[in-house]
This record gives structure tokens, C-alpha cells and sequence, in this order.
């Protein structure tokens, strides 16, 4: 055996290693992202539910019953007028918007409110509709965008 004859891989084996690693990790990385935003959806359902029972209990305390004309600050406490009753110790916020307020519309002539927050997952199957939740509160530019909606109870 020539002693100058080095062990080495060839610089085809390096390509086809460094091509399988490639496609590998291009499939791990969509894989987490979609991961990531089914997260964010659940966050933001999971938000609205939370708004919805806080809202369900400032109209008790309410006499007569009425909903609040606007929403609290996001991270902040919202409790009542003399700061007995706390209704949410940190107002949440939509994960991935600026400002990061969810959609919010009451109508106290007939005791209603509807709450709305825009969607990633285009294939949720807890998307209540398409397009925007108002004209004010847009979900993008894409035609196939996603909203879920809470109405009064």
C-alpha cells in the first residue's frame, strides 16, 4: 500500500451527503413553521374565549346590563370602575400583529358583541369565515385568509 494515498471522501459523496441534509432540513423547517402557526391560532381562539367569559361577567356586574364601549389596553389589568372585581389580570393581544388588539363590536340596544381575530392556518377547521372581520380590522391580502368569530353566547 503507496503510504502518499490519502483516505478521503470524493467530492460526489460530499454533494450527495450535503443534498440529503438539504432536502431533510427544508422538511423539518416547513414542518416547524405550519407548527408554529397552528400554535398561534390556538393562542388566539383560546384569547377570544377567555375575552368572551370576562365580557359574560362585566355585563352581570353591569345594572342595567351593558358591554364594555371598548376593550382594555393590551397587558394591562381590566377590572371595575372601583377596582373590586378584576376581570382579566393581563388583557391578551393577537401574537403576530401590530397593534396586536383583536376585533372587537358591541351593541347594547340588543346585548351583543361579536370578537374576531384573523387566522394563519388557512385549513383550521375552526375558521368561522373568509376575508376580513371588518372593513377596519383586515386579515391580509390574500383571498384564501381565515377569521375566527366569537358572537354573544
Amino acid at each position: 500500500m503507496n503510504p502518499r494515498i490519502k483516505k478521503s471522501f470524493t467530492l460526489i459523496e460530499l454533494l450527495v451527503v450535503i443534498a440529503i441534509i438539504g432536502s431533510l432540513s427544508g422538511l423539518l423547517v416547513s414542518n416547524y413553521m405550519a407548527a408554529r402557526e397552528r400554535a398561534r391560532d390556538a393562542q388566539r381562539k383560546n384569547d377570544l374565549r377567555q375575552i368572551q367569559k370576562a365580557l359574560e361577567m362585566y355585563r352581570q356586574d353591569q345594572n342595567p346590563p351593558a358591554y364594555p364601549t371598548a376593550l382594555p389596553a393590551v397587558g394591562n389589568q381590566w377590572k371595575n370602575a372601583s377596582g373590586s372585581v378584576v376581570y382579566m389580570n393581563n388583557f391578551p393581544g393577537d401574537p403576530n400583529r401590530t397593534p396586536a388588539n383583536y376585533y372587537y363590536e358591541w351593541n347594547n340596544n340588543n346585548l351583543t358583541y361579536t370578537l374576531c381575530a384573523c387566522l394563519e392556518n388557512k385549513a383550521d377547521p375552526d375558521a368561522t369565515g373568509t376575508g376580513d372581520c371588518s372593513p377596519s380590522y383586515s386579515c391580509g391580502s390574500d383571498s384564501q385568509r381565515k377569521y375566527y368569530q366569537v358572537i354573544q353566547p
